[in-house]
């Protein structure tokens, strides 16, 4: 007869009892990684500290706290969530934007690749923007082709070609109201941790040096930063891979879209 597996309780914190593990994490200086060679070994590390499977947990008495974590020396954004742009039906990342605006990948498995991070207003060096509509709460993919660089001529020669050079049509947008909801269900409740990282005879370690809990996400002042470009939108799609769109900011500026940062400022450990 087969043994059934044994099936381990997720432990369920309260915000004291998660503080208060957070601090004991930390005072345990540096700690070998559970996750040998995975590219997300600071957070995947923490979660096995933690005693949780995934990356987002309960808290009782609050909503889930997602669990953002990165290197400290990383010059790296910090992805808050992916969300492709309306109409979502009409599959405007991986359709339109890369068959009729994307550029040869310099990898030729892929053949097509339309990869921007896209700072607000300010056009980057192909002619793209984001608008922001505040009347009609809504923010916009735009393009400018007399703005490309004429390093990418080419490349504007083709797009027109293929489409023509006019704005897009039609135009991805984002709406406030289905950003406010992405933010609230993946980000409403955040614990950012970044980690120092070193190697000992081939085995990585972590000293998780700076810990926050971020709750009451500020929507006002996200819409401000993406207006700013201080929020970037990153697209990241080539033939046969889409990784989506990526709405990311600095890890200083993340925890200012908070209304409350509660900062475990321990001792730093050496």
């Amino acid at each position: 007869m087969a043994r059934k597996k044994r099936t381990l309780a997720m432990p369920i914190y309260t915000k004291a009892t998660l503080i208060e593990k957070l601090r004991e994490i930390r005072a345990m200086g540096w700690v070998k990684t559970g996750r040998p060679g995975n590219d997300g070994g600071v957070g995947n590390t923490l979660e096995d500290l933690l005693g949780i499977p995934e990356n987002n947990f309960a808290v009782s008495n609050t909503n889930e706290w997602e669990l953002k974590s990165q290197r400290s020396d990383t010059a790296s954004l910090v992805t808050m969530f992916h969300l492709d742009p309306s109409p979502r039906k009409a599959r405007l990342v991986a359709g339109m934007l890369l068959t009729q605006y994307g550029w040869p990948h310099q990898d030729p498995r892929y053949v097509w690749s339309f990869r921007a991070t896209i700072s607000g207003p300010q056009r980057t060096d192909r002619g793209f923007a984001m608008l922001i509509d505040r009347p009609e709460r809504k923010i916009s993919l735009s393009f400018q082709s007399s703005i490309a660089d004429p390093r990418h001529s080419g490349w504007l020669k083709s797009v027109e070609r293929r489409i023509g050079l006019g704005e897009l049509q039609p135009q991805p947008y984002w709406g406030f109201d289905d950003l406010y909801h992405k933010a609230q269900v993946k980000i409403s409740n955040v614990v950012f941790v970044t980690a120092k990282r070193e190697r000992r005879e081939g085995e990585e370690f972590f000293l998780y040096d700076k810990v926050a809990l971020l709750s009451g996400f500020n929507f006002d002042r996200f819409v401000n930063a993406l207006e700013s470009g201080e929020v970037k939108v990153d697209f990241d799609v080539r033939t046969g891979k889409n990784h989506g769109v990526k709405f990311r900011t600095t890890k200083a500026r993340f925890p200012t879209l908070y209304n409350q940062v509660i900062d475990l400022d321990a001792p730093a450990l050496h």
